[in-house]
């Protein structure tokens, strides 16, 4: 039996990369499993999971969108994509937590989107972080940590 041509065919298992690193002071792991249909990423302290959230990489209406998204070459370029639209699925419990992890989605999306322009597959991420709020340096350690794994 073949699969459906929307969804590509992968070998089984689903490729599965991890990623470990001291992100202040915190063991933080990171696991990346690409499936099919979807991509699913898991960043966890303590070994917990507390949060979940789903991306859709592709562009709904890529020609509405094209002329506002950054260049690679604009000072912009690290921002997310402003197409991509995170939704909190389970978890947040405040709405610091919701956006903190909603920006992380954003980020991760933005960076296989950057990595495969022809990515279609939905990106679920799995968070569960310490705290509910991260420096900058955090945070560009964490993405990085998690750029490993794609």
């Amino acid at each position: 039996m073949q699969p459906p041509a929307s969804i590509p065919s992968t070998s089984y298992p689903a490729t599965t990369k991890q990623a470990a690193a001291h992100i202040d002071g915190a063991l933080t792991d990171v696991t990346c499993t690409l499936f099919s249909d979807k991509i699913l990423v898991t960043i966890t302290q303590g070994g917990r999971l507390a949060q979940w959230i789903h991306v859709p990489v592709e562009l709904s209406n890529p020609t509405a969108t094209d002329q506002y998204l950054p260049s690679a070459t604009s000072d912009d370029s690290l921002l997310p994509m402003i197409h991509l639209t995170p939704t909190t699925l389970l978890g947040a419990s405040t709405s610091e937590r919701e956006t903190i992890g909603q920006l992380y989605a954003a980020q991760i999306a933005s960076i296989i989107a950057n990595k495969d322009p022809d990515e279609r597959r939905t990106l679920v991420v799995g968070l569960g972080l310490n705290k509910s709020e991260a420096s900058r340096d955090e945070f560009y350690d964490l993405v990085d940590l998690v750029k490993k794994c794609l």
